[in-house]
């Protein structure tokens, strides 16, 4: 049922979208293309997204052109990878969890403590392993283009901090609807409970769920931090935003163009680093103000032995393994 509501929305969807074509978007000498996000306007993401269309139409001299939608205006994240294939918007960005379902090899981004910091999770990001997984939708009608940084996901709960396993027995713990990270709550020893995370302000408040895993820029834009007030650095799991762009549109495009659309993609990439830091610093200062309790004091190296099992389950995977044991070399490279 919900895969016929979903089809029916695209199609209904790209008819309007067709329908409100302006008379640039059929010129020959510009071609103007729709890039939906689920962010406010105020988010290093959308300022990132614009950075990248004012990119995109300098170098290319107007010719090429983005209309952006903030909000969630063309519907859900699934929807706008829908719309993506289609072609019925051109890009969009998700997180890579969100493509999971499109190809396995996405997954790998959302196995826990993957990373062993910061630096490693950038220099993966922008390597040929990457540039590998981004291309593994292509027959799928879409594929990565550029990753934007969206932090370390971490623990925050209502009342209790969670600095040991046993501090989060039991506790009903928001994850997204992701295989991998209901495995990964359950192992760490939550209750993990599946929710869109709209819903999760107002089911913290009414003690739905205990907690969630995010990183700390919710604690402000979406008012988690009126309700958690305890936030605990598991650092268990550093999952990229992805910009992925329409095959369809893609194939259109001259080599020069396509060389336009990239350079900015990835320029763009490199001015949210500096967004995103300076957001994280902000979301921690305000979230203080609101009584929040930030704990550093966390024993990651027990969370790293319970979730030991998924790393197995992926080097005995004979698809999976190349790229998992490409990413863990490039730690000892470092």
């Amino acid at each position: 049922m919900m895969r016929r509501l979903s089809i029916g929305f695209v199609s209904a969807l790209t008819c309007f979208l067709a329908a409100c074509s302006t008379p640039a978007a059929l010129s020959s000498d510009v071609t103007v293309m729709r890039l939906p996000h689920n962010m406010n306007e105020s988010h290093p993401i959308h300022q990132s997204l614009v950075h990248f269309a004012e990119l995109a139409e300098e170098k290319s001299d107007g010719t090429l052109r983005f209309d952006i939608f903030p909000n969630g205006q063309l519907g859900s994240e699934r929807e706008a990878i829908e719309l993506t294939q289609t072609g019925a918007v051109d890009a969009t960005k998700v997180s890579a969890t969100a493509l999971e379902s499109f190809s396995p090899f996405y997954a790998l981004f959302s196995i826990p403590y993957l990373f062993a910091d910061q630096d490693h999770y950038y220099e993966v990001m922008e390597s040929a392993i990457a540039t590998d997984i981004y291309d593994s939708t292509s027959d799928s009608g879409f594929f990565g283009l550029t990753y934007y940084d969206a932090g370390t996901r971490n623990m925050y709960t209502i009342d209790q901090p969670v600095r040991e396993p046993e501090d989060l027995a039991g506790l009903k713990i928001r994850v997204q609807p992701s295989e991998t990270a209901i495995q990964m709550t359950r192992l760490m020893g939550g209750a993990p409970t599946p929710m869109a995370f709209g819903e999760v302000y107002t089911a913290l408040q009414q003690g739905v769920i205990d907690g969630t895993e995010n990183n700390e820029t919710a604690l402000i834009a979406n008012n988690h931090g009126e309700v958690a007030k305890d936030y605990s650095y598991t650092e268990h799991a550093i999952v990229p935003d992805l910009l992925i762009f329409s095959k369809l549109r893609w194939d259109s495009f001259s080599e020069e163009e396509r060389a336009i659309i990239r350079e900015a993609a990835n320029e763009s990439s490199q001015f949210h680093k500096e967004l995103w830091a300076e957001e994280i610093q902000r979301s921690v200062e305000a979230a203080e103000e609101l009584g929040v309790t930030f704990h550093e004091d966390v024993n990651k190296e027990a969370f790293r032995d319970l979730v030991e099992p998924m790393h197995e389950a992926v080097r005995s995977n004979e698809m999976m393994a190349p790229y998992y044991e490409r990413i863990r070399e490039m730690e000892k490279e470092e």
